[in-house]
């Protein structure tokens, strides 16, 4: 059969060959019209203008409360010379009321001081001041909305007022998802080694209900070529739109690809995205022809290809406008590489330092479903560029409305789950404001702090040759710069083992002797230098720990190492072998502090997390975490 894919597709090219496929299949240019209740309209797509039947408003009518009066007849009134007007050439309105027909201006209520039955003013009006003419807000037989248009709530009230009491728009999309794979499992079920819980159809129909469709999950197919077309066949039965999750590559059971062409027309299978690659676009034949695509089985893939093809099918479904979402421009956090010839789509965290957005790339694996949860924009790198370095602009599409980008304390350095608390205290206090935080290694830290790419710098860096921690490496790298330094705790740093540790470990000594099985933090990280510091002071060489080139970037990934039984120990901070029940074999403790600008220290943004390191209920909670002293929490070293 040659290759598995037919080629990598330009995204654009690809969405034209999957719209010009499922026009020859028969699919649908247009889902039909339906006429629905102003009430229910709002989110759906006119399919024909709306035409004012009356106009708004339908006569001239007062536009504040006070009295209607003839212009002419306020002429010459003055603060120095007030005009009295007799009982019979004024008339009391609220706002609202339809204007007399003699009557042209409206004087305001406030402006108005009655002496026995007269009106005193004491300032002229122009003709028509405070009266809203007959058509001001539409007129009768104007156009109104044209067809394409999604409604909002200030358009079915304007549509209202312009004498309409139901719209006709298109049909709501219908959109089936169909799970597959033999170790694909509910949600709810107790996932065994080699399963995977179904959360891609919970996202995807939550996608689709998102963009206004009603959407369902099947029950999951296991990897059966047939079973699978029956599936797809059952479902374009009721569906404008079929997505059937994962069987997209190559791979032994992936058979996505086959189906499709089995049951109508294969277009495209392959596209030059990441991640998402392996995307199958084509049409399940029938009357009417159905648009099927084959979602890759990873989530970040799948929410992304959801963005780049269903959104914009469903869009052209309804004779509406692509989704579209606001930019930024953005200063990158640190180098961003990318494989020529496929666009990148990258997840970014963002704040505001220095006046400035700040995009710092999140974890790329197209299987990290929390990478999707903790983005604010995505950063879209064109398949003609090789990446980009630290410190460049890039224009990032935003998440996050952009108010709250700039209510964000963008941390960097080491990883600490006080860090992770905070956030949440935070929120929790004031649901404006956020703290993010990128596990960078305290080295990291302290270089994006240098470069003024965020505003703290978390770091437990031991100086070797002095003993002491991060104040060597301050001088080292911003000798010029003033700088605060926080204690934010000391923590205990050990050997994360398993629950009762059954081999029996002791010590590093241990872990190269017996050449147990370990996993290393990675380079830069403060625990990866005190982890060398200690093997010097032991005569240890690296080479002799096994699987000490093998590196994760936070405690937890170590924890979650040695809990799945894939590594017998890893160096870490104590409430990471607490959260996975692991013991715990002490070897130091340690201080970890924030570094920062010490201008920080009064800026109104950082203000409450200063104040929380001062606060008893979170240094509580803190202690619970395990394995930290908070008695110097708050007090500013340097």
């Amino acid at each position: 059969m040659g290759s598995p894919f037919i080629s990598d597709v330009p995204a654009e090219d690809a969405l034209r060959a999957w719209w010009d496929a499922c026009a020859t299949a028969g699919c649908p240019d247009r889902l039909e019209p339906v006429t629905v209740s102003l009430d229910a309209a709002v989110g759906r797509v006119t399919a024909a203008p709306v035409w004012a039947t009356r106009s708004s408003p339908v006569g001239d009518a007062a536009a504040m409360d006070g009295i209607a009066v003839r212009a002419a007849d306020t002429e010459g009134a003055s603060p120095t010379t007030p005009l009295r007007l007799p009982p019979e050439s004024y008339t009391v309105v609220d706002t609202g009321d339809p204007m007399p027909a003699d009557r042209d201006a409206v004087v305001m209520r406030e402006h108005v001081h009655y002496v026995d039955q007269a009106a005193e003013i004491m300032a002229a009006v122009a003709p028509y001041q405070h009266v809203r003419s007959i058509g001001e807000d539409v007129s009768a037989g104007e156009l109104l909305l044209p067809e394409g248009h999604r409604l909002r709530p200030v358009d079915v009230a304007a549509s209202a007022a312009a004498g309409a009491t139901e719209l006709v728009v298109r049909r709501q999309p219908k959109v089936a998802v169909i799970p597959t794979g033999d170790e694909i499992v509910p949600i709810g079920t107790p996932a065994r080694e080699g399963e995977i819980v179904d959360t891609n159809s919970l996202m995807l129909v939550a996608q689709a209900q998102q963009a206004g469709c009603h959407a369902w999950a099947a029950d999951i197919v296991p990897d059966d070529v047939s079973a699978i077309s029956a599936a797809v066949r059952r479902a374009a039965e009721e569906a404008d739109v079929v997505l059937v999750i994962a069987g997209s590559s190559a791979g032994r059971d992936d058979y996505t690809a086959r189906v499709v062409s089995d049951v109508g027309t294969l277009a495209v299978h392959g596209v030059a995205v990441r991640p998402g690659h392996p995307v199958v676009l084509g049409a399940v034949h029938g009357t009417p022809a159905v648009p099927v695509l084959g979602v890759p089985g990873y989530p970040v893939s799948a929410a992304l290809t959801f963005d780049i093809f269903t959104a914009p099918m469903l869009a052209r479904l309804e004779g509406a406008a692509p989704p579209h979402r606001p930019t930024t421009s953005a200063r990158l956090a640190r180098k961003l590489p990318s494989v020529a010839g496929m666009d990148d789509w990258v997840r970014v965290r963002l704040g505001s330092v220095r006046d400035r957005v700040v995009a710092t790339p999140l974890p790329r694996g197209a299987g990290v479903l929390t990478s999707l949860v903790r983005a604010d924009g995505l950063l879209f790198v064109p398949a003609a560029v090789e990446g980009h370095h630290a410190g460049e602009d890039v224009a990032v599409e935003l998440l996050r409305p952009l108010p709250e980008i700039e209510r964000t304390i963008v941390a960097a350095g080491s990883h600490d789950l006080i860090l992770d608390l905070a956030a949440s205290t935070l929120r929790g206090t004031d649901p404006l404001l956020t703290l993010v935080s990128s596990n960078v290694g305290s080295l990291g830290g302290l270089a994006t702090l240098r470069d003024g790419l965020c505003h703290v710098a978390g770091s437990h860096l031991l100086h070797p040759a002095t003993g002491e921690y991060t104040l060597p490496y301050l001088d080292e790298l911003m000798p010029d710069r003033e700088l605060a330094v926080v204690r934010l705790a000391h923590r205990e740093q050990g050997l994360l083992v398993a629950s009762g540790n059954p081999l029996d470990i002791g010590g590093l000594p241990d872990v190269a002797k017996r050449e147990l099985r370990y996993v290393n933090r990675q380079r830069g990280a403060g625990t990866r230098v005190l982890l060398d510091h200690q093997l010097a002071r032991l005569g240890i060489e690296p080479t002799a720990i096994t699987g000490y080139g093998r590196e994760e970037p936070t405690h937890l990934a170590v924890g979650a190492a040695v809990s799945s039984g894939r590594a017998d120990c890893g160096l870490g901070i104590r409430a990471a072998a607490q959260a996975f029940g692991l013991d715990f074999v002490p070897v130091a403790e340690e201080p970890y502090d924030l570094v920062t600008d010490a201008a920080n220290l009064t800026d109104p943004l950082l203000a409450p997390l200063w104040r929380l390191l001062g606060d008893a209920d979170f240094l509580a909670a803190v202690e619970r975490l395990g394995g930290y002293r908070t008695t110097e929490s708050g007090r500013r070293i340097r």
